[in-house]
């Protein structure tokens, strides 16, 4: 019973160690040991095991590590007609080229989100969004649609989870929401970064279920409150496009 934890416990260290590049290309084996705390001789020999595999690849001029091609091999697998991210990339890029701004596929796990699809602007002055970054549900355009367009059950769920100064800033939050279910549609501006803003429409599937959350984001000083309510209409209308075809 003892060797059958030792050997899971490995694995899940061998895990958190992939999870590592979730939002880095290129770590060193400290910068990983800090990462998931463990003792750069442990990780020393997760990596050599991950490298023997073609989990990860280790740059002998730098001595940092990076992906493997055996990850892509893995995704290459995976069921492309259900997956959001790649389905709906040419309706993103499509309201990318109308916008001009960066365009963002946001689905909630747990009380985080993580973005699983970009598409980067055009223009020089921009906001970047990395892949796989995984941000709070208490602040954001997409945040509060996620959690707007939920199941009441699972939306009081989530409200109960999520930590709130006081009473009021809970009964402010419940509020926006309920706004945000009228318009059909969320706001944000340096709620969560600064010098940003966003606005975001949920994507429900053929099932009339919220699935993901559609945002466009880019500096605030030209994504301002009265240009989101000019391109909210196009949101929203590219959203309802996204929605027929997620299942």
């Amino acid at each position: 019973m003892e060797d059958q934890k030792l050997t899971v416990r490995a694995v899940e260290r061998a895990l958190d160690v992939v999870l590592c590049f979730t939002d880095s290309v290129e770590l060193s084996l400290t910068e990983i040991a800090g990462k998931i705390s463990l003792h750069k001789s442990t990780v020393h020999r997760l990596l050599a095991s991950l490298e023997g595999r073609g989990f990860v690849i280790r740059n002998a001029e730098t001595e940092k590590y990076r992906l493997g091609f055996r990850i892509w091999e893995l995704a290459a697998n995976m069921e492309q007609g259900d997956d959001p991210a790649t389905i709906l990339l040419p309706e993103m890029e499509r309201l990318r080229d109308q916008l001009g701004e960066t365009i963002s596929l946001y689905m909630r796990d747990g009380i985080e989100r993580i973005r699983i699809q970009a598409v980067q602007s055009n223009q020089a002055i921009r906001r970047v969004a990395p892949i796989g970054a995984r941000l709070p549900l208490s602040v954001g355009a997409s945040s509060k649609v996620l959690i707007a367009f939920a199941q009441p059950a699972e939306q009081q769920e989530l409200l109960d989870a999520l930590s709130w100064a006081d009473k009021r800033e809970r009964e402010v939050f419940e509020r926006q929401l309920g706004e945000i279910r009228r318009l059909g549609y969320a706001t944000s501006i340096e709620e969560r970064e600064p010098g940003a803003a966003a606005v975001s429409a949920p994507i429900f599937n053929r099932s009339h279920r919220l699935a993901d959350a559609l945002a466009v984001s880019g500096p605030a000083n030209r994504l301002t409150l009265e240009r989101m309510k000019e391109h909210a209409p196009l949101i929203i209308e590219a959203a309802n496009r996204m929605g027929k075809m997620v299942r």
